[in-house]
């Protein structure tokens, strides 16, 4: 991706932790159909490997896991916090007019190699993982032995685990960064006023950028 300077992100646990805040992620492969993309909830395991590993899984159904292929290079994007920003909020546009439309947002692209995990332990590993993560904030929490066995074994025999051994990451910070102080503080203040919890968000990132 075009990725200006200023717009850098590359700490590694900083883009952890957007990945794991945001981890709905867009696995992108390309197999012999061409180009695919598939919405999947994804987990990080930021000690395996010297860039993470990332953890997923797909219906048996899905062909995706078959037609990239095992070890086969693939692309996660992981969309943060976005919004519109007005050149109405700018102090620029008083003093000179020159201003223009332009959105900010926050983005991880990792890239690396796939491989699917057809053993029922793996499978099993990666939806223990899933849910408890996902489950943390309720009151009771569920977990997967709620559920009888011989459902679950059925369950798990119509999914495919994916682990995509991460060969680089990296992140993009559009938050205004490019902007003059005033601008920014006009950009914080515009966000702010419009009352939206998506809008109040970004204006807290470009607060702390």
């Amino acid at each position: 991706m075009y990725l200006p300077r200023h717009f850098e992100e590359n700490r590694i646990e900083v883009l952890h932790e957007l990945m794991r805040t945001h981890p709905f992620g867009l696995l992108i492969t390309q197999g012999e159909g061409g180009i695919e993309a598939n919405a999947l909830p994804f987990l990080v395991d930021p000690a395996k490997g010297p860039h993470g590993t990332l953890l997923a899984h797909v219906a048996r159904a899905n062909p995706v896991w078959q037609q990239v292929g095992d070890h086969a290079e693939v692309l996660v994007v992981f969309q943060g916090p976005q919004a519109y920003v007005s050149p109405n909020w700018y102090a620029t546009k008083a003093e000179s007019g020159k201003v223009v439309p332009t959105w900010n947002y926050v983005m991880v692209q990792a890239r690396g190699r796939i491989r699917a995990l057809e053993d029922r332990e793996s499978v099993l590993g990666i939806i223990t993982r899933l849910t408890e993560r996902h489950e943390a904030a309720q009151p009771a929490p569920w977990v997967v032995a709620d559920a009888p066995a011989e459902f679950i074994d059925t369950m798990l025999g119509a999914i495919v685990g994916l682990e995509i051994t991460l060969s680089s990451v990296v992140g993009k910070w559009k938050l205004s960064q490019n902007r003059p102080a005033a601008d920014r503080d006009g950009v914080v203040s515009g966000l702010q006023r419009s009352g939206d919890a998506a809008q109040a968000e970004m204006a807290r990132w470009v607060q702390r950028a």
